[in-house]
């Protein structure tokens, strides 16, 4: 089952932000758009540079009304020791959750539950808190940071523009198409 158009799991998890520890419950996620980035697990290979990347793209979601909450089943005191050693993991503006207990990362449907570690699932949630996009991959393949603004812009167009879709590869700016009978078998 698909859990396109459905609402996020509930929680309440320790996080690191910041420099300090807080609670952050999925009631605190609604209002405005969220994605949730789920990794493996902190101190690995492909993990940092996925981090690195959405940090050096977060002041492009801010502007877009839209927080990065990145979980793993790590713990948030983990979290903390990976920013306080790592340069890449420094770079790190947004909240980095812990789900020691795979609470989220369950309701997410990304865990792997033989390992205790989580896929690399990215979710884009609408300010309501149904989910809108979903990104999952294999551990071994890393995503790419400029795509995921790219969806987050998309994601909110459709949500703005009743009616209107976006094709594939659009940018802001770009044609929208407005589906009906007048485009079938035009495209």
């Amino acid at each position: 089952m698909s859990l396109i158009n459905k609402p996020i799991p509930e929680f309440s998890v320790q996080a690191f932000h910041n420099g300090d520890f807080k609670t952050i419950s999925s009631a605190d996620v609604k209002g405005k758009w969220s994605v949730f980035m789920f990794y493996p697990a902190d101190f690995t290979f492909v993990c940092p540079t996925e981090l690195g990347d959405v940090a050096d793209h977060y002041a492009e979601l801010q502007k877009l009304n839209t927080e990065v909450y990145s979980v793993s089943t790590d713990t948030h005191f983990t979290h903390k020791a990976w920013h306080d050693t790592s340069e890449t993991i420094k770079k790190i503006k947004f909240p980095m959750l812990g789900d020691p207990t795979g609470t989220i990362t369950r309701g997410f449907d990304v865990m792997i539950e033989e390992e205790g570690l989580a896929l690399r699932g990215t979710f884009v949630v609408n300010p309501d808190g149904l989910i809108k996009t979903i990104e999952i991959h294999d551990n071994g393949i890393g995503r790419d940071a400029k795509e995921l603004v790219r969806k987050v812009q998309a994601a909110q167009y459709v949500a703005d523009h009743d009616g209107e879709v976006c094709p594939a590869k659009w940018n802001p700016g770009a044609d929208t198409l407005k589906p009906g009978l007048d485009l079938v078998g035009k495209i």
